[in-house]
């Protein structure tokens, strides 16, 4: 798996560095190289040149993180966040991640483990960000940057320390005129000794110039010395007091019209690590045309980066120059909330097209929600914004935006549950339902309560789940709405069944399937079928088992719902393994088997395969439970679901 950026160009000088690079993958069993320098330095470049000049090394794949630890307007990412994104990267589907964060961690380094792989760890805050990410095995190269001195990378886990310092003059004179050509630079070396100076070295600044000089060939390289010279000789930042970067972005900014100077500063409030040209469009309500034009500009001026995926991004410093320039950014932000919120709720509609629809605040003028045609485009699309779409829920709910922030939890869910981004999926909730409680609709916050009380029973957090979905259960009735109150009772059973309450759980089942059958939604009453029948079977009541999951699974078949399929013949499989049924159960939990591979569904294999293997084991056929058990521990392994390998381990011995 290849996960780097586009390597940098050009790149000038570094050879001491890069020579260490080599030496420390070389001739040592020690696998981290952490390196330190301050911001605009060009510890990213010389951390994506490496491995781009060294990819033959890592024949088992490269995998990039920015960990955003000196980003203005967001917190460092959490490692968790990085571990699931790694995951992703590495293929594993979505329903073989488990639910615990040490249990992904533990999954990502078996994954990792005795392949040549090199991780890329870029922008750090600190040791403790980083040491969750750090593969068990010395087979993996690790590379770190950040702005501290990670001294305990160092002292606990063997790195190596390589500082990063300012370019010589002549590497700094190589950058120059590998931009603007050999001819301009020796028509003007005083010029370009006093820019190389008063740049200081670093390679940000330097860029900045060159792309300044490249896109107004008519300013000649003297006359932007002067200018730059006469302005402010401000420090980096108070922590980097070695150069003079905003000065050069105060030249730099003064030679945009006015346009790309609007655009400039409110691409420093947008939330989130990058920005598409389509939200850029809704963000400054220029239309797509124009905002590709501004962003080209800005790009060559090297004030904006696009990746080789198209998406726009700036570097730290100049962000934080951008946003103490932006004034009143009140309508720009709600234009582009607008935009995420519209357009997740487009994707998500794909994704479910029968799921109980929420009406949306209208998007403001200028906003252009983005076309989803079909499921692949849905999913691409979340992927690629989910980090805009968690930050812009975080600032919306911060602002008072809340409707939106209600909104973009909402259109979150189904991805996040396809996804098995479980910790997501309770942060997202706990901020829509907070927000809800500002919009006066008794229904929206019944909704979201019921959701976020879904989102803690996925963690196991039961006892605050139960008092939510009892909230959830007050507003629906108050209101009168049968399917809401459904749902919470749906929702409570579960609840209930992880409490070890099967008989609560039954009577919760119960009501939704009555207050379902008044709704008529069959989908929904299919479920309550199910679980009721489910439920059943855990008591002991094998009759009734039967009748109502026959009744789903007849219902699921008529409206061609294979997940709803799959599971009942699942629960039938149980009922009849309870009863004695042995053979009966092989056929059901083969079938449910069958759908769940067909859906990718890989948890509910695992389980449905233990439980197949008891029923072989149950009839005397040792060698066929042998075999599912098997493969059911593989799946368990590779899930990171540690608590069930074991004990299914204890069974094979």
């Amino acid at each position: 798996r290849v996960q780097l950026p586009a390597p940098p160009a050009p790149f000038v000088g570094r050879e001491d560095v890069l020579e260490r690079l080599d030496a420390v993958r070389d001739t040592s069993t020690l696998i981290i190289s952490a390196i330190a320098g301050a911001g605009g330095i060009g510890k990213s470049w010389l951390a994506l040149h490496w491995p781009h000049r060294n990819a033959e090394r890592f024949p088992d794949g490269q995998l990039f993180v920015d960990l955003r630890g000196f980003s203005p307007g967001s917190e460092p990412m959490d490692p968790a966040v990085a571990v699931r994104g790694f995951l992703d990267a590495l293929g594993v589907e979505p329903s073989r991640i488990p639910v615990e964060q040490h249990a992904q961690a533990a999954m990502f380094r078996s994954l990792v483990a005795d392949r040549r792989m090199l991780l890329v760890l870029d922008n750090a805050a600190d040791a403790a960000q980083v040491v969750p990410l750090l593969p068990g095995t010395d087979t993996c190269t690790v590379v770190v940057t950040s702005r501290s001195t990670l001294t305990g990378l160092v002292t606990g886990h063997g790195a190596h320390q390589l500082s990063v310092d300012t370019l010589t003059p002549d590497e700094a004179a190589g950058v120059l005129t590998a931009r603007l050509g050999s001819a301009r630079i020796e028509a003007e070396p005083d010029a370009v000794a006093e820019l190389i100076g008063l740049c200081g070295g670093f390679p940000l600044a330097l860029s900045i110039i060159a792309g300044r000089a490249s896109t107004q060939p008519h300013l000649t390289l003297a006359a932007l010395a002067s200018e730059l010279r006469e302005s402010a000789l401000d420090a980096l930042d108070d922590i980097d007091p070695a150069a003079s970067l905003p000065a050069v972005l105060s030249s730099s900014h003064r030679a945009l019209t006015a346009e790309q100077a609007e655009v400039f500063s409110l691409l420093a409030i947008a939330p989130g690590p990058d920005i598409s040209l389509a939200a850029v469009s809704s963000l400054t309500g220029l239309g797509e045309q124009r905002a590709r034009n501004v962003l080209r500009a800005l790009t060559q001026a090297s004030l904006v980066v696009q990746d080789a995926d198209g998406r726009y991004r700036m570097h730290d410093l100049i962000r934080r120059y951008a946003a103490d320039l932006a004034g009143d950014t009140t309508v720009a932000l709600q234009r582009l909330l607008g935009f995420y919120a519209h357009t997740a709720f487009a994707a998500d509609t794909v994704l479910e097209s029968y799921r109980q629809l929420i009406e949306l605040e209208p998007a403001p003028p200028g906003v252009e929600p983005s076309p989803m045609p079909d499921i692949g485009s849905a999913l691409a699309w979340f992927a690629a914004e989910h980090a805009n779409l968690l930050a812009a829920q975080r600032i919306a709910a911060e602002r008072g935006h809340h409707s939106r922030a209600w909104e973009i939890a909402w259109a979150l869910n189904n991805f996040h549950y396809r996804l098995g981004h479980r910790h997501d999926q309770l942060e997202v909730w706990r901020i829509g339902a907070s927000s809800v409680e500002h919009l006066a609709d008794p229904i929206s916050l019944a909704l979201a309560l019921r959701l976020l009380g879904r989102a803690l029973v996925v963690l196991g957090q039961n006892e605050e789940a139960i008092a939510h979905m009892h909230r959830a259960l007050e507003l629906a009735a108050k209101q009168e709405d049968a399917g809401h109150q459904g749902h919470a009772h749906y929702t409570l059973a579960s609840a209930w069944e992880r409490e070890g309450d099967d008989r609560k759980a039954l009577a919760h089942a119960q009501q939704a399937l009555a207050l379902y059958r008044e709704v008529g939604q069959p989908s929904w009453e299919g479920n309550a079928l199910n679980a009721v029948g489910w439920y059943h079977a855990r008591l002991g009541e094998h009759d009734a088992a039967l009748e109502n999951c026959r009744a789903a699974l007849a219902l699921y078949r008529r409206i061609d719902d294979l997940d709803g399929q799959g599971q009942t013949l699942d629960s039938l499989g149980f009922t009849e393994h309870q009863s004695g049924a042995y053979a009966d159960a092989v056929v059901h939990y083969r079938e449910s088997i069958a759908l769940y591979r067909v859906l990718g569904n890989l948890v509910e294999t695992a389980d449905t395969l233990e439980r197949l293997g008891d029923s072989h084991f149950a009839l005397g056929a040792q060698a066929e439970a042998r075999a599912v058990w098997e493969e059911a521990l593989e799946l368990y392994r590779q899930q990171g679901r540690d608590e069930e390998a074991a004990q299914l381990e204890k069974r094979l011995a």
